[in-house]
């Protein structure tokens, strides 16, 4: 009772004058904004391997599948091997016409994900909710990324005498596009695309993605 008595009087003395707690930090939503998909980058930065290492740092706190926890990671920096790494990537599949990356805006910092079992559902799971969480820590830090599947796994395996298997790869750096998100219906096309130098990603509208309605 004496508890409740006193935060009561806190409220009515010094409730009105309680200073305003200042957010530090994104939200989620703005985060989420600035986390767009980035196929060229700055040649003036150089993403170093702590700053990767900070990016796969966020996968010691992230939920797994009956946390069996299989994902592992190789780093791939400017002077570890990036130029070896890029032709056994693809980028931009749906723009094949502009042969992306841009000549001198090529990506200069990769994380390889690889898993220590046979890939399987959770295992994409796994891998959905890594590459997502790293990616946010990448745009917290000042930085863009892009989700690459389009891998060649032999030859990664092969270059980079990796002990598991490449599932996906991550470019990281500072990116060197204007991305523009552009709500769409649900019969409309999805497909990305370029015009007067801005990347426009068609996304479906809240709407349209709840199937329930009020």
């Amino acid at each position: 009772m004496a508890d409740n008595y006193l935060e009561k009087r806190y409220e009515e003395t010094l409730g009105a004058s309680r200073p305003k707690v200042k957010r530090i930090g994104h939200t989620v939503d703005e985060l989420l904004r600035k986390n767009r998909s980035h196929r060229g980058y700055r040649k003036d930065y150089v993403v170093s391997r702590a700053e990767l290492e900070r990016i796969v740092g966020v996968c010691t706190k992230l939920p797994s599948g009956r946390n069996r926890q299989v994902l592992r990671y190789f780093l791939v920096t400017r002077d570890t091997g990036a130029d070896r790494l890029l032709p056994l990537v693809r980028m931009g599949a749906a723009l094949p016409e502009l042969h992306l990356p841009l000549l001198g805006t090529e990506p200069e910092a990769f994380i390889v994900c690889c898993t220590t079992v046979p890939e399987d559902h959770m295992v994409d799971i796994d891998l959905g909710i890594a590459l997502q969480s790293m990616l946010l820590k990448a745009v917290e830090m000042g930085l863009n990324g892009l989700i690459m599947g389009a891998i060649n796994r032999r030859g990664l395996r092969d270059e980079f005498a990796l002990p598991y298997e490449p599932v996906a790869v991550l470019a990281i750096g500072k990116g060197a596009e204007r991305i523009e998100l552009v709500p769409v219906g649900e019969a409309d096309s999805r497909a990305y695309y370029r015009r007067d130098g801005v990347h426009y990603v068609p996304k479906v509208r809240l709407a349209d993605l709840i199937i329930n309605h009020a």
